[in-house]
């Protein structure tokens, strides 16, 4: 099986601290694997660690998250080379990729080196779930506000545009994050940009955003528009559908 349209879950989460284990996937994983429509089977869960530079020890945590959830997880490491010779068809045997958190500018410069942009574009059209958090989230967008260069936040315009907004990541939980995006929108620099609370999570079939969730009681997810005649942003807060 896979999802009946290409499908993007793009989040400030899906991870907590397991009660006997590091790691347990929360809500906005397990909604990426029911959205993948995988049944009568062991959904097949890609995890993608290169924006933290496929730290081994994070993917026995990943893998020991997959056991509990009763799901098969396997990694795409780049570090040091790719486990395969036929990327596409890797990434094609699952039900979902997610990408984890890091550097999203080191993660788009080392999947540019890899061409991964164009296997994971043909694995989403496939059908195959893509999704992720923070850095796993920005890059599907145009662009978005990083700390991947220092503590001072940058805006980055490079991302692999499956969807084409911007995206901006911890909207409540870090000072910087919403003013950031806002005068970047404001200044033309990011186009319409879709943004989460911590974990929150925004769902898209083909490019269109169809529903905003969330793994916790609190949260929200957000639009920052550019308005043309005033030249500033402005920020529609949207419904958010708790998981």
């Amino acid at each position: 099986m896979a999802a009946d349209q290409p499908t993007i879950v793009a989040t400030s989460g899906g991870f907590r601290a397991g009660r006997r284990t590091n790691l347990e996937f929360h809500r906005l994983v397990h909604h990426a694997v029911d959205l993948s429509g995988v049944h009568g089977r062991t959904p097949r869960l890609c995890h993608i660690g290169t924006a933290a530079g496929d730290q081994r020890w994070f993917n026995a945590d990943i893998s020991e998250a997959g056991q509990l959830a009763g799901w098969e997880v396997s990694h795409l490491n780049l570090f040091t080379m790719p486990p395969t010779t036929d990327v596409p068809g890797f990434l094609a045997s699952h039900d979902v990729v997610w990408v984890g958190g890091g550097s999203v500018a080191n993660l788009l410069a080392v999947w540019a080196v890899h061409d991964l942009g164009s296997a994971l574009r043909d694995a989403w059209q496939a059908g195959v779930v893509l999704g992720g958090v923070s850095a796993g989230s920005i890059c599907w967008f145009v662009g978005g506000s990083t700390d991947s260069f220092g503590p001072e936040l940058r805006v980055i315009t490079n991302g692999l545009g499956f969807l084409p907004y911007g995206n901006g990541v911890h909207y409540d939980s870090e000072a910087e994050r919403r003013p950031t995006i806002q005068a970047a929108v404001a200044a033309g620099l990011l186009p319409e940009t879709h943004c989460t609370d911590d974990g929150a999570g925004l769902v898209y079939r083909g490019t269109e955003l169809v529903e905003a969730v969330s793994e916790r009681r609190n949260g929200g997810a957000y639009i920052v528009r550019r308005d043309e005649s005033s030249g500033t942003a402005q920020e529609e807060s949207l419904d958010v559908r708790r998981l």
